[in-house]
């Protein structure tokens, strides 16, 4: 056996259609998996993967996954990732549990901060910190202060779950797993149930992590074009101190049933809840499968039935006006038995089982009639589209192969296997092209014919809330009855212990060892994307040219103060009616199948945006395509079909689509409530903002409801609003054409463009002006929620504070300091932050998932003093300015550099503008650190307060703030 650095190369191979080599290794001491793959991508990417199964609910692996970041072996501090959230140019940096495995991942574009990560996160998987007070910090633990006072449940983890658990859809998602799979490790809850936290021992836990969290049960991955051997080199290093064992990570067969079941589950539901609040799902263990052609086709059968709103199993749910929305997801091959689930919310649960006979029963039509060819088509080009392009967004592509290989590696398969998709997918292609019939056997043999199915009813219970609360305080009331003073005294002294611990401060030579770089490491000038700007059709344009691998990445920017005033919360349900309704020629199935078969998607929707000169708020309707450019005609021809010819008077059709936008409005109201309550409250201070509030807030909830009845009482109006919008904003009078394109293709593809938009409509308009929302009192949005979103801020330009580019700067400090410690590790919420617009004037704090109200506004209001008097070196404070640099250096692939050019465009941000703020950051001290402290007295003086969350909560917290909250029930 041939060694490199004690590694055993077991496979060497070229993925094509990648461009990648990937190299697969074994560890020889240890055991542990190495896949390495080589790529001409300067975003390099890493990560660690175990095998983690629970065998409880208790939440080990996800508190475990907390925990080990919280200081190891060679670097004792309280917490190395929150230093290099502060000091590294990460494009990534987070860890993630799954039910069955989990993983830390890292990527950078700068070689030296890249393997500072590495080096980080391996000394924190293998030799972490996780000291009893760790885990009563990130996982739970008994809190009191004084023997008078009730005993209470603290913990990160503790209170990220309970705001978890308070989601319908999480837990609906939650009981349908368990469902299929109540013998294995995928019947328990591997991010904790509430009420199983508590019963998690400190044994348990470091037991887990010694047996789990080995090389032997490690799968390692590279990716990037960073030294190959150095990999090897720097991994044995660390793996090499550890000998092979036999991990008891085994992940155990579900066996089949052999007749489906059924199960009934309640959520906590507003008191007003109405009969139609009620979620279906129905589940499939479809079996184990490594076969990557076999996955592929699995993969498009769920979105060949569901996957776009012309999906026949999709539409005959939405057509039978049985619930609001479709869920489910269709196929997941993220266990090692795949499942299948599809379902309804929004339902009458009297009516579970009808929503049950109309799945299978569309299924046995389908089946037997055989699907649509044109379904199939559309499918096939979305698949190859995607899986070429590799358009992976902010996230690291790296990252993204990395999760694809779990999909088999954690489960003994082929990692190497699970990247090649080209001969998969000409294959399947080929047979679907010969009239072979693939999907409708695959329908009978992984549904139809498949006993292993579960039926998943969530009602609504109004008292749930109630009862829950009551059940964990009789939990601790128990608890505390049998407690003696001196266990109480014990308690309160771990209670202080814990605190002060967390309120220690790191000791500078401790926190001299994790690594960095330095200011002289970091790029003088900012980063450009190149903007030529020309005309097309006789309207501006704007050309990046990119290397795009051949695809056209377009936007149409069409004024939206063209829009009257009254129907702005209309304009996203336009946007989707233009796509999800049909054209003069086309129904909206046929429309839809065009979409998939001939582009690469098209997209409607608004943006609002505030200009850096304070001149009037940008409000644009942005139409978005892409195509390869052999299909550019295509892609001009749906275009103008889309925008001139869309047909709105399906009344059906759009009440679909609006009961579908409320719905997951309300489902977002849970797991997004910070986002909500800072758009509610920063609608008061400048007019993009009310503008977003009115289209994407709870305003646009509350608007959404009433305009269901109006579709029922007066679908005449709403038709002629839907009408009075196209005429507006279907205007090339102030359109802005945006361009990315490779530069070859460039000279041919501008005179089409040119030629589509003179077919647009020119008509003068008159702008309108957005106001913003008179309100100033403190306001109190209730949910069913265990949790709270509580957020202050204030326009400090209003107040004559204009903070410089060093603001990014104090905000990092604050983030990854005062409010990371104060909110969520002494207070228990899950994050916590604050941030300054410098466009809109808007400066606030918010917290997510926060057991506490009025002690986190305390927090708030003390922000300013820690600036002043914090003891913030230079070495603090230049590992915070990397940081901020690293936000703004953000990894980009060309469409998002070519969208964000226009956006720096429209807002009036030019590359000086840029580079003066680069140089206000750099030059960033502690004097202006000390200056930015008015910014947050301003807030603590003249802040506003929105609070999303919990009636008990905002109730008890008016009885303490000197101006009580206006209360207003959202669910």
């Amino acid at each position: 056996m041939t060694l490199t650095h004690g590694f055993e190369l077991l496979r060497d191979e070229t993925v094509a259609e990648l461009n990648i080599r990937a190299l697969l290794y074994r560890h020889a001491k240890t055991g542990a998996e190495l896949l390495s793959v080589i790529a001409d991508d300067e975003n390099k990417s890493f990560g660690i993967t175990f095998r983690t199964p629970p065998h409880d609910s208790t939440g080990i692996a996800h508190i475990l996954e907390h925990s080990v970041l919280c200081g190891s072996r060679k670097y004792p501090v309280k917490e190395p990732f929150v230093e290099l959230l502060k000091s590294s140019l990460k494009t990534f940096l987070n860890a993630m549990t799954y039910p069955d495995k989990t993983t830390y991942p890292v990527a950078s574009t700068n070689l030296r901060d890249f393997y500072n990560l590495v080096d980080v996160y391996l000394d924190a998987v293998f030799f972490p910190r996780i000291t009893p007070e760790i885990l009563q910090q990130e996982g739970w633990h008994y809190e009191l202060e004084r023997r008078d006072e009730p005993l209470i449940y603290k913990g990160v983890v503790y209170n990220e779950m309970k705001g978890a658990y308070s989601s319908p859809d999480s837990v609906l998602y939650r009981y349908a797993q368990q469902s299929l799979f109540p013998d294995t490790t995928y019947g328990y809850s591997s991010g904790g149930d509430p009420k199983a936290i508590p019963d998690l021992t400190y044994d348990a836990f470091t037991q887990f992590h010694s047996t789990l969290y080995h090389p032997s049960n490690a799968r390692i991955f590279f990716y990037g074009d960073d030294p190959a051997e150095d990999r090897l080199r720097l991994l044995d290093a660390v793996l090499n101190q550890f000998e092979r064992i036999d991990p008891p990570s085994q992940i155990d067969v579900q066996a089949p049933f052999d007749a489906p079941r059924s199960f009934e589950h309640t959520y906590p539901a507003p008191a007003d809840a109405t009969a139609k609040k009620g979620m279906v799902m129905l589940s499939w263990m479809v079996g184990e499968e490594l076969d990557v052609a076999e996955v592929l086709t699995r993969d498009m059968l769920g979105y060949i039935l569901l996957g776009t709103s012309a999906a026949p199993l999709r539409k005959a749910l939405v057509d039978s006006g049985l619930g609001d929305d479709v869920i489910g997801g269709g196929y997941n091959d993220g266990l090692r038995q795949h499942t299948f689930g599809v379902g309804m919310k929004g339902i009458d649960p009297a009516d579970a089982e009808r929503v049950e006979a109309l799945v299978i029963s569309t299924l046995e039509a389908l089946a037997h009639d055989g699907i649509d060819p044109a379904q199939l088509s559309a499918a096939l080009n979305t698949f190859e589209f995607s899986l070429r392009e590799n358009n992976t967004g902010s996230f690291p592509r790296g990252l993204s192969l990395m999760l694809r290989t779990m999909g088999v590696w954690i489960y003994d398969g082929d990692p190497i296997a699970a990247l090649r998709f080209a001969a998969p997918l000409a294959k399947l292609r080929a047979a679907i092209e010969s009239g072979e019939q693939i999907f409708e056997p695959l329908i009978t043999a992984l549904l139809l014919a498949n006993p292993h199915r579960t039926r998943v009813l969530l009602r609504p219970d109004p008292e749930q809330a109630e009862r829950d609360a009551a059940e964990e305080r009789a939990r601790l009331d128990a608890v505390r009855a049998t407690l003696s003073d001196a266990d109480l005294d014990t308690i309160i002294a771990n209670t202080q212990t814990l605190k002060a611990m967390q309120e220690a401060a790191d000791p500078p030579a401790e926190l001299a060892k994790i690594p960095t770089l330095t200011l002289a490491d970091l790029e003088r000038e900012g980063k450009l994307i190149p903007t030529e700007h020309g005309e097309a059709g006789g309207a501006p344009l704007l050309y990046h040219p990119l290397a795009t691998n051949g695809i056209v990445y377009l936007e149409l920017a069409f004024d939206l103060f063209a829009a009257p005033l009254h129907l702005l919360p209309l304009v996203p349900l336009f946007g989707r009616a233009l796509t999800e309704m049909g054209t003069e020629k086309d129904d909206f199935v046929r429309l839809v199948q065009r979409i998939g078969t001939d582009t690469g998607g098209i997209s409607v929707a608004p943006i609002t945006m505030a200009r850096r000169d304070d001149a009037a708020p940008v409000g644009r309707l942005i139409v978005r395509g892409k195509s390869t450019t052999g299909q550019a005609a295509k892609l001009f021809a749906l275009l103008s079909d889309v925008l001139l010819t869309a047909r709105l008077d399906n009344r059906q059709r759009f009440r679909q689509i609006v009961q579908r936008a409320r719905a997951g409005r309300e489902s977002a109201l849970v797991p997004s409530g910070n986002a909500y309550a800072r758009r509610r409250l920063t609608a008061r201070f400048h007019p993009s903002d009310w503008a977003e509030e009115q289209m994407g807030g709870i305003s646009n909830l509350f608007y959404l409801r009433e305009l269901e009845q109006r579709i029922e009482a007066d679908w005449p109006s709403v038709l002629a609003d839907l009408e009075a919008l196209r005429t507006a904003l279907v205007n090339r009078r102030s359109l802005i054409s945006n361009l990315t394109l490779d530069p070859a293709a460039q000279s041919t593809f501008t005179p089409v463009l040119g030629t589509f938009i003179t077919g647009l409509p020119d008509a003068a308009y008159t702008p309108v002006v957005w106001p913003v929302d008179p309100r100033t009192g403190g306001e109190g949005l209730t949910i069913p929620a265990r949790v709270n979103y509580v957020i202050k801020g204030a326009d400090i330009h209003a107040l004559g504070l204009r903070p410089n580019g060093s603001a990014g700067v104090a905000t990092k400090l604050l983030n990854t300091g005062y409010i990371w410690d104060k909110v969520r590790v002494q207070g228990g919420a899950y994050g916590g932050g604050s941030g300054y617009d410098r466009s809109t004037g808007y400066y606030g704090f918010s917290s997510y998932r926060d057991p506490n109200l009025t002690a986190t506004l305390k927090i708030y209001d003390a922000a300013g003093a820690f600036l002043r008097s914090a003891p913030f070196d230079q070495v603090a404070i230049e590992r915070a300015v990397i940081g901020t640099i690293s936000d703004v250096d953000g990894y980009q692939l060309p469409d998002a550099k070519g969208w964000t050019a226009l956006v720096r465009h429209l807002t009036g941000v030019t590359d000086a503008y840029r580079q003066q703020l680069r140089e206000e950051i750099l030059a960033a001290d502690l004097n202006s650190l000390h200056t930015f402290a008015a910014a947050a007295d301003a807030v603590r003086d003249h802040g506003q307060i929105t609070v999303i969350g919990s009636a008990d909560a905002i109730n008890a917290a008016n009885g303490e703030l000197e101006k009580p909250l206006d209360i207003t029930s959202v669910l």
